[in-house]
């Protein structure tokens, strides 16, 4: 090795320089090495005039630099080397891989031709099969829709329209929108509105020639009516006389009486002999309306069929001037009169296609318009047997037209022109007589031996309770007054109507119906009225009135029934102008008399009250002695009156009854006579009051449900006084929504008088000496708020 040579220190002036060279080197070096910006060095170079030194160093930089990048390309090249040898050592293993896939690849193709084959012929079967269902589905649907259509040309050949609409309408609602087939859908289309514009066609056509035919059909009908009307008068006219001879004779033969009602059944067979008469087709009509409404059209058909029947009025209601009217007079009014009998048929089988109101517009024009022929042919007339004839042909299209409810006052107002005193003169007969019948009555119930007595007395009136005939002999719950006076009304009835009938009246009824009204609620009543004030002096007596007086209402429905059908009214208008019940006066003075008799007989079981212990400490387990004696009689009460009197009146006197028993109680306690009471005495009259109860329960037989409960509420009060005392916190009666709920029938001034009876002595201001370190009572004490907060209020 070769020793180093010394070096030779330089001068001061030379190290200086060196070193600033070195740190500008070192500087740039680090600069270069670091990316830094070479800016500042280069301008400070060029500054300095010196530029050498500044690319001397980035020379040098350069050559370190190239020696680093030559050891880099060494090692990487080197792994280049490595992989290209790798790479070619695996060359060998690849061509033998691809070799073998090569020999899968033959092997998997050569295996799954036939599988693609079969999977192609799989999914081409399946296209066809779906395509192969949707033609399926879709010639079902054809074929049904097909069918409907058959189906329809069938009803439509056979005259059924209403089935070949309804055929389709199912095609249009079911099957139109999903028919595929763009040339049947097509054809659907186009024909159904023309398959209903040919229906609608058929039936107008059938109804335009119903109208036609119908003139001439009301036209026979109301000839037919009025006929008939005028043959049930003379049939009426005979009838009623024999059955005056009947009712004469009714107390000595039996074959009389069986003669009278069989005069009624031959009538009965009349009456619906007539209603069988009125039969007329209507089936046009109907049908047209039916398909109409199928269509809905059914409010435009509603008004050409109103506007064409008010055209054909119209027509109907025109008198010719080239035939005298009293030649033309019946077919003019037979034609109104079956007119209007068609028109009340389709009323009331219609289905809606007119309304009442309707009908009722085209009577007051056809009022209106035979008034006014009625009046201008009145006044042209100069002979009374032309007039009179007239006028009983008018009545008699009035007797037919009041059969279907159609009012004829109008016409009442034109032909009616007499009314005299005959029916006060029989009103005073019929005075007399029901005096003598009441006179000779002896409160007792009717005795029947023979099904003729009862067929007589009873069923003549429609007074049975039930269609099944009784035993005989039967005892009545009616005395003999009522058969009596029920055949003197009967006879007033029936002498009016025959008076009024033979007169020629129209409607007649109403007079029938005022004359019948003073009968019952002035005559029969009043004589009632005065039987019961100066005769009736038992309970027995009372409650046999009381008996009667229901009987009574049962033969005031039949006396408005039977002068309805004398006089030719329906029913349901008869129904229609009922009035309450014309005994009213009578009645309630009857059952006030009962109560009355029966209060005085409560009142004498209730003296054994001042008996009772008030301050006792026991409690009586089966209650007062007073009130097992009510309850004992009350029970024998009820098992006799329930016999002859009807459940609603035993229910009222009943409750009547109850009611004034339970003022007596609640009267006793806050009266004079109770100076104190006990708990024990209060929850003695709670038992008496369980007693009550108890009878009531036993009631409900024979009422219902919210009639028990009524009957209940007749001592509610002494109900409510006892549970407010045997209440734990009887002050809650100051409390508003409890005393409205709970003791809404309470009086505060008897509750405070009862109260105060019933607080205990030792809690009084004297009592509290002995007492002072004890507790006090609870309810004693609550008992106490409530006396003072009653007396704050008083």
């Amino acid at each position: 090795m070769h020793s180093p040579k010394p070096r030779r220190k330089p001068g001061p002036t030379t190290a200086g320089a060196d070193s600033g060279e070195k740190l500008d080197e070192l500087l740039i070096s680090s600069a270069i090495c670091n990316g830094e910006d070479l800016g500042p060095f280069v301008r400070k170079t060029f500054g300095t005039g010196k530029p050498e030194t500044l690319l001397h160093h980035l020379k040098l930089f350069a050559r370190s630099k190239e020696s680093e990048i030559e050891e880099v390309c060494k090692a990487h090249y080197q792994d280049f080397i490595n992989a290209v040898d790798d790479l070619k050592s695996l060359l060998s293993d690849v061509e033998s891989l691809k070799s073998s896939l090569s020999d899968s690849n033959s092997k998997l193709q050569s295996i799954a031709a036939p599988l693609l084959s079969s999977l192609d012929s799989l999914v081409e079967a399946q296209t066809v099969s779906r395509n192969v269902d949707l033609a399926i589905r879709a010639l079902t649907h054809c074929v049904r829709v097909m069918e409907l259509v058959s189906r329809a040309n069938q009803h439509l050949q056979s005259g059924s329209f209403y089935l070949a609409l309804k055929c389709v309408d199912s095609i249009e609602s079911d099957f139109l929108e999903k028919t595929q087939s763009s040339t049947l859908k097509r054809m659907l289309e186009k024909r159904i509105p023309q398959i209903r514009g040919y229906v609608e066609r058929k039936v107008s056509k059938e109804l335009g020639d119903w109208l036609v035919e119908i003139r001439v059909v009301s036209r026979n009908l109301g000839q037919l009516a009025i006929g008939e009307a005028s043959a049930a008068r003379q049939r009426e006219e005979e009838l009623r006389m024999k059955q005056k001879e009947a009712e004469e004779q009714s107390r000595l033969s039996l074959r009389d009486c069986v003669y009278a009602l069989k005069e009624e059944e031959d009538d009965d067979e009349y009456e619906s002999g007539l209603e069988g008469s009125d039969a007329f087709d209507l089936t046009p009509l109907y049908r047209a309306y039916h398909i109409h409404q199928s269509l809905s059209l059914e409010d435009r058909f509603k008004r050409y069929y109103f506007d064409n029947r008010e055209l054909q009025l119209k027509s109907d209601s025109q008198v010719s001037s080239m035939t005298p009217f009293l030649e033309s007079h019946q077919t003019f009014f037979a034609q109104i009169a079956g007119f209007f009998i068609v028109e009340d048929r389709v009323l009331r089988t219609g289905g809606g296609l007119i309304s009442r109101q309707e009908v009722e517009f085209l009577w007051d024009l056809a009022v209106g318009n035979m008034c006014a022929v009625l009046e201008d042919q009145f006044s042209r007339m100069q002979t009374a047997n032309h007039l009179l004839l007239i006028k009983d042909y008018v009545s008699l299209l009035g007797v037919s037209l009041r059969r279907y409810g159609y009012t004829v006052d109008a016409l009442l107002e034109v032909l009616s022109k007499h009314r005299d005193k005959y029916h006060e003169l029989l009103l005073s007969d019929c005075r007399k007589q029901m005096i003598e019948a009441l006179a000779a009555d002896k409160f007792e119930q009717m005795l029947m031996k023979k099904e003729y007595e009862y067929s007589m007395n009873v069923l003549s009136f429609q007074l049975q309770t039930s269609d099944i005939a009784p035993a005989f002999p039967y005892i009545a719950p009616f005395s003999t007054t009522v058969p009596d006076c029920c055949r003197i009304v009967r006879s007033f009835i029936e002498d009016s109507v025959s008076f009024m009938s033979h007169g020629g009246q129209l409607d007649f009824y109403d007079v029938v119906k005022k004359y019948l009204d003073r009968l019952l609620g002035e005559v029969l009543d009043e004589a009632l009225l005065k039987l019961i004030n100066t005769s009736v002096h038992g309970v027995s007596q009372a409650m046999q009135v009381a008996a009667n007086m229901s009987v009574f209402e049962r033969a005031c429905d039949f006396f408005f029934r039977h002068a309805a059908q004398l006089s030719g009214v329906p029913l349901r208008m008869a129904e229609r102008g009922r009035r309450h019940f014309p005994l009213t006066k009578s009645q309630n003075a009857a059952e006030d008399t009962l109560s009355g008799l029966l209060k005085k007989k409560i009142d004498g079981f209730m003296t054994l009250i001042e008996n009772v212990n008030w301050t006792s400490d026991d409690v009586p387990q089966g209650g007062n002695e007073y009130m097992n004696e009510v309850i004992i009689y009350l029970e024998t009460l009820v098992s006799t009156a329930q016999q002859i009197l009807p459940a609603k009146v035993l229910k009222r006197v009943l409750r009547d009854v109850l009611a004034h028993i339970s003022e007596r109680i609640v009267g006793t306690l806050c009266g004079d006579i109770v100076k104190r009471l006990s708990m024990a005495a209060i929850k003695g009259v709670d038992v008496d009051i369980q007693l009550l109860e108890s009878f009531t329960e036993q009631l409900k037989p024979l009422l219902t449900d919210r009639e028990a409960k009524e009957m209940k509420t007749a001592f509610v009060e002494m109900r409510q006084l006892i549970n407010l005392l045997l209440s734990s916190h009887p002050e809650n009666f100051v409390n508003p929504v409890i005393r409205e709920r709970s003791y809404n029938a309470l009086d505060y001034r008897k509750v405070a008088a009862v109260s105060e009876k019933l607080r205990d002595p030792s809690d009084s201001i004297f009592g509290t000496f002995g007492t002072r370190g004890s507790r006090q009572n609870p309810k004693n004490k609550s008992l106490d708020t409530l006396i003072k907060r009653l007396k704050d209020v008083s």
